[in-house]
């Protein structure tokens, strides 16, 4: 056996579908890449046009199969939309992908019910109603995997936590759920759990460099992330190789959560 066809037999997505939510920048994008390189048939599904254009035309220039949806995860009407709008672009998918997110923090002094239902909407409801339109299909195929991006805010309360950490909290415990109910037909549910990343998401705190210098000295590789430090860890989870992990947190964070 070459590399090339041990890789291929680990880590092929070839005959692949996958959708990938909150796919035209940051984290998101970095993991619909990777799908998409790997032999996903991928769609992207976020709100901003201009980005999805360009999302998509960067892949498209490596060769892979991209396609894109405007989609609003901010109503159950949107959420719905999106899900069939992508499946008529590339049918239903064998990797679900709940990268879209919303990070609006006020503290909880000024925590309103506007932003705690926006904040639950896009960050928890989308996953669960979304799950609950892909998972059983998967199941009766015998191939699924369910991905989500969590938070250290689901553990831990730091950076005003506010909606955004109790909205990531409860996404692990959706994760659990999803696995209890549909691993014995071969559909894995897991997270990734991020440290501090440099993405559009964070650029309140970005635009701090103290605090940013303050998280990077806290991990143990002493950076703070990159999207594109999830591109293979999603790729294992979405492949194959990775069968008998479900229910599970994965934390690509440098060390982060350590101490």
């Amino acid at each position: 056996m070459t590399v090339d066809s041990h890789l291929r037999q680990l880590f092929s997505l070839e005959g692949r579908t996958a959708i990938v939510t909150g796919g035209s920048s940051g984290i998101g994008f970095a993991i619909a890449k990777s799908l998409a390189l790997a032999g996903a048939a991928t769609v992207v599904v976020a709100r901003d046009k201009n980005r999805l254009d360009q999302a998509v035309a960067d892949i498209r220039e490596h060769g892979a199969r991209i396609e894109a949806v405007v989609g609003d995860l901010s109503s159950r009407r949107g959420i719905h939309q999106s899900a069939e709008d992508a499946v008529a672009l590339v049918g239903e998918p064998d990797i679900l992908v709940n990268s879209a997110g919303i990070n609006l923090r006020p503290t909880m002094n000024d925590l309103t019910e506007e932003v705690w239902n926006a904040t639950m909407t896009v960050n928890l409801e989308a996953p669960y109603l979304l799950g609950q339109r892909f998972a059983p299909g998967m199941a009766e195929r015998g191939f699924g995997r369910l991905i989500s991006i969590s938070s250290q805010q689901a553990h831990r309360a730091f950076v005003q936590s506010g909606a955004y950490g109790v909205s990531k909290a409860g996404l692990e415990a959706l994760a659990r759920s999803q696995a209890e109910a549909w691993s014995p037909h071969g559909v894995t549910s897991n997270v990734l759990i991020p440290g501090f990343v440099l993405t559009p998401l964070n650029d309140r705190i970005a635009s701090q460099p103290e605090r940013v210098a303050q998280l990077a000295a806290r991990t143990m590789v002493g950076r703070n992330g990159l999207a594109e430090d999830f591109a293979g860890a999603a790729l294992f989870l979405a492949s194959s190789s990775s069968a008998y992990i479900t229910g599970q947190g994965l934390a690509v964070d440098g060390g982060f959560s350590v101490h």
